[in-house]
């Protein structure tokens, strides 16, 4: 589950710190650009390529630590690597604190939750959903990924790939869409929806999350544009569902293994339990962030393993599947999920290439200085917003080799080239304070689903690579993605 930006994890300990709060010596600021000087030169690229090129070229040209002007009304300074992120990651909430930019999810996660109330209310909500999802919970949750993929679904009383026939060419996009939406849903509500409920929950959530993250929303977030109204509807719609099965959860008096439950036993420090409309919003939350970065992640590392140029990673993937199902047969557990070692480095080098959120935010609320790679020191001002681009600073030549090319081994032994560019140098799921809760989740989920379709069918990619959305602020892969499959077994 992908983490997503709205998903952050506290951790209470005193950042250790190159960034010094500093009055006795004058620092340089950083590089400064307007915005006006930005759009002239780069508007072409951001159109066709979108922002990350656009700030890879502003890298390029004015170091890891430049600033953007807004005229003269805001500075966004951007910071690029490891060597300058540290405290971004890690920083206390009363030195770096979440941005307003954040407000975009309150239409869709809904009031009372999150980004809409205190930062103490907050982190106690954190904390729910963190202790929700902990490793020793989520082993509980592969039999049921495992049911959804292998032995029901909505239409069938088989595995949701059954409704595939011997052979012939999906949407794997559309696919891994659907089916990951029952994985979450079934983990997080359980028994509560039958399945034409749960069906009608899937279809909500993606009208929902289709219509609650375009550009436009970030700054314009209750604009009466069609694509809002139709996340209104849908939020709507979903939060009387979900509050339904949460009075039904309590009058019944049976307690179940999902997270639903887990909310309706979590209580705040004063003892008071969580509202309906609190549990709505939350479960909203993590559906989200299981839903897109899964998804996403799932569709990407398709998409990456079935291109031609990469059919020797795909052979490594089968291979290794051969060789667990020799040890163990063709059974799933988490045990055995964690022997994937080689498909968990392809679904890492996916998401390293195309990172959920390609760009996260904060704001300065008190001056701090920063020393690049080169030696160079910077002030940047309290009062400063604060950005980072995961797609640039995964993409560093100096800390991965060949970084624009898929290569998986890069994280195998000899290698672990993220380990050796530093702590921050591998940050799709964001990093320090407000790590993604959901990553084991998400890779639970897409391995579970990929190991199935490596040991039961012959897949190929057939329409083009797919391009970003960058038109989103959490984009994903644009337009179909074409695969044809033909089953057959590997033993």
């Amino acid at each position: 589950m992908a983490v997503l930006f709205v998903a952050t994890k506290m951790i209470q300990q005193r950042p250790r710190t190159l960034y010094l709060y500093e009055k006795e010596e004058e620092l340089l600021l950083p590089p400064v650009m307007s915005v006006v000087s930005v759009l002239t030169a780069y508007l072409p690229t951001l159109i066709a390529k979108g922002l990350p090129a656009v700030i890879h070229d502003l890298h390029s040209r004015l170091g890891s630590v430049f600033t953007v002007s807004v005229f003269g009304l805001k500075k966004v300074t951007l910071l690029v690597g490891p060597e300058v992120t540290a405290h971004f990651f890690q920083a206390s909430e009363s030195e770096i604190r979440q941005s307003n930019i954040y407000k975009v999810t309150v239409p869709v996660f809904g009031r009372g939750v999150l980004y809409d109330v205190d930062l103490a209310t907050r982190s106690r909500q954190i904390s729910f959903c963190t202790d929700s999802i902990k490793p020793i919970n989520l082993r509980g949750h592969v039999d049921s990924m495992v049911h959804e993929v292998e032995l029901s679904n909505m239409q069938t009383l088989y595995g949701y790939f059954a409704q595939w026939g011997e052979d012939g060419v999906v949407d794997i996009k559309y696919e891994m869409g659907n089916l990951i939406l029952l994985i979450a849903n079934r983990c997080l509500l359980g028994k509560q929806f039958g399945e034409s409920k749960l069906e009608q929950v899937s279809t909500l959530l993606r009208e929902l999350f289709d219509n609650g993250f375009h550009l436009i929303s970030l700054f314009f977030p209750y604009l009466p544009t069609p694509q809002h109204r139709r996340r209104d509807k849908a939020r709507t719609m979903l939060g009387e569902m979900i509050h339904e099965a949460v009075r039904s959860r309590r009058n019944s008096g049976v307690a179940e293994d999902d997270v639903l439950q887990k909310f309706l036993d979590s209580k705040y420090i004063n003892g008071r339990c969580m509202t309906e409309n609190e549990i709505a919003g939350l479960l909203i939350c993590m559906m989200f962030a299981a839903q897109h970065t899964s998804s996403s992640t799932s569709t990407w590392t398709g998409a990456c393993l079935l291109s031609h140029g990469h059919r020797s990673y795909l052979a490594a993937a089968i291979q290794e599947q051969k060789r667990i199902i020799q040890q163990h047969g063709d059974r799933i557990n988490w045990g055995i999920l964690l022997q994937m070692t080689t498909l968990t480095h392809c679904i890492k080098e996916a998401l390293r290439l195309h990172p959920p959120a390609n760009l996260l935010i904060r704001h300065a609320s008190k001056s701090f200085s920063v020393q690049t790679r080169q030696g160079h020191r910077y002030q940047i001002p309290k009062g400063h917003t604060l950005a980072t681009c995961t797609t640039v600073g995964n993409r560093l030549p100096y800390i991965y080799k060949d970084p624009n090319v898929y290569d998986p081994s890069r994280f195998g032994p000899g290698r672990e080239e993220d380990k050796v560019g530093g702590k921050f140098s591998y940050t799709p799921f964001s990093a320090g304070r407000h790590v993604c809760l959901g990553e084991d989740f998400a890779y639970m989920q897409i391995k579970v689903i990929w190991s199935h379709l490596l040991r039961n069918f012959d897949l190929e990619l057939i329409s083009p690579f797919p391009e970003e959305e960058w038109e989103k602020f959490i984009p994903g892969p644009k337009g179909k993605v074409m695969v044809t499959y033909k089953r057959r077994r590997l033993l």
